[in-house]
């Protein structure tokens, strides 16, 4: 396993180049008792919890600066990322505005302090109300009073640039998940129900160490059949795999940290089949066709929402319903990680569909569509993006395979 401290290093040094072109003086995450509240930027910045009322300021000027309660201080000393630890007793005012005074340039007709809030990105709205109140009260009569605003642009940013120890990360959790489908065709069979398939996953995710990528009690998402709930629905101890079924799975974990997102189906052949009937083939072209018209519109510079369409205007076209939610979102520490997602303009994703896509991101790609008396077949993906596209992580399935049946080779 990698060394966190050198994550942790190198994300800071993105922070740092984050807040000196944001414009803002200083960037401030500020937090308390975070073993059950934790800001979600915090395990960027530091490994560990944090217990008073801690304020991690990186500097546009450089600095990188904890104030934190006296008995936090050699935590936050020990790893070497944080040039300068203040720590204090009974009140965190005084050292914080010493702080600030001397850290953001006398000179600033009107400071700018970012923190973590935002009204679309909930990664970005780590600053719980409370913790703001109380921050807005330290700053009162002095000339940081009106300085606060959103941190949303350099969280986003941060949480969103992956570096290549994120991306290995991933790759390992991506492993896992393969491990867990291969083992997953060994154990399903006709007869079987969804819960059983969804226990079997849940022992072996915890038999092999790993962590989930969403709430443990959603994952995996099993669905087999026309009459299983299509989405978040808990897998039925009623619903049994049977022949004429598509057997889809949604399964994220989390492996030193990062986690993967992941959609594989199988057909249930009936007795007699050879292959997979037309029906079911046909919507498995279109399914996945539509994710490669998705990739083919990812790269550096194009607005979310365009990608989507890519994809929407592929299954449509084959003759398709539209999916009712966006194409992807962003993988990291867990499987919606925030930021710029690849989505419609609807009202419940507010902006984050308008928001540019960047370098080094990675998405998921994910869609799938109702087969009439077969169930839901649906397929996700992840990519990294590249400097002028996109990159897969995940190896795509050349077909879909039948349960009981050896995988066909993946495609490239």
């Amino acid at each position: 396993m990698s060394n966190p401290v050198r994550l942790t290093s190198e994300k800071l040094a993105q922070a740092e180049a984050l807040v000196a072109a944001s414009g803002v003086d200083a960037w401030i995450t500020f937090v308390r008792e975070t073993a059950e509240n934790a800001d979600p930027v915090l395990p960027l910045l530091f490994e560990g919890g944090l217990t008073w009322a801690s304020a991690l300021i990186v500097t546009r000027r450089g600095p990188r600066i904890a104030v934190v309660g006296n008995l936090d201080g050699p935590l936050l000393r020990d790893p070497g990322d944080w040039g300068e630890v203040v720590t204090y007793v009974q009140s965190i005012r005084e050292p914080l505005l010493e702080v600030l005074e001397r850290a953001i340039d006398r000179g600033a007709a009107a400071p700018r302090i970012a923190v973590n809030f935002s009204r679309d990105d909930d990664k970005a709205d780590g600053l719980t109300h409370g913790m703001y109140l109380q921050l807005a009260e330290h700053l009162r009569g002095t000339r940081f009073e009106h300085a606060l605003e959103s941190a949303e642009p350099i969280v986003t940013a941060l949480r969103a640039r992956k570096t290549a120890e994120e991306v290995r990360r991933m790759r390992v959790a991506i492993d896992a998940t393969c491990q867990l489908f291969e083992a997953v065709g060994a154990f399903a069979r006709v007869g079987v129900s969804e819960r059983e398939v969804y226990d079997f996953i849940q022992r072996e995710v915890d038999a092999r160490g790993y962590g989930y990528a969403w709430d443990r009690d959603g994952d995996p998402i099993v669905n087999s059949g026309p009459d299983s709930a299509f989405g978040h629905g808990r897998p039925s101890p009623e619903i049994r795999i049977a022949p004429g079924h598509i057997l889809h799975l949604d399964l994220g974990v989390v492996c030193e940290g990062y986690a993967s997102d992941i959609q594989r189906c199988w057909y249930v052949p009936r007795a007699g089949e050879r292959g997979v009937p037309d029906d079911v083939r046909r919507a498995f072209d279109a399914v996945n066709g539509a994710i490669t018209a998705g990739a083919m519109a990812l790269r550096p510079g194009v607005e979310g929402w365009t990608v989507d369409a890519a994809a929407r205007r592929h299954l449509v076209a084959a003759g398709y319903p539209e999916y009712p939610h966006s194409l992807g979102h962003q993988v990291g520490r867990v499987a919606h990680d925030g930021g710029a997602l690849l989505g419609p303009r609807w009202e419940r994703y507010g902006r984050m569909p308008c928001l540019t896509v960047e370098t080094d991101q990675v998405f998921t790609l994910e869609l799938g569509t109702h087969v009439d008396g077969r169930g839901y077949l649906g397929l996700e993906e992840m990519v990294q993006v590249t400097g002028d596209g996109c990159a897969w992580l995940t190896a795509r399935p050349g077909a879909l395979p039948r349960l009981g049946a050896p995988p066909r080779a993946p495609s490239a």
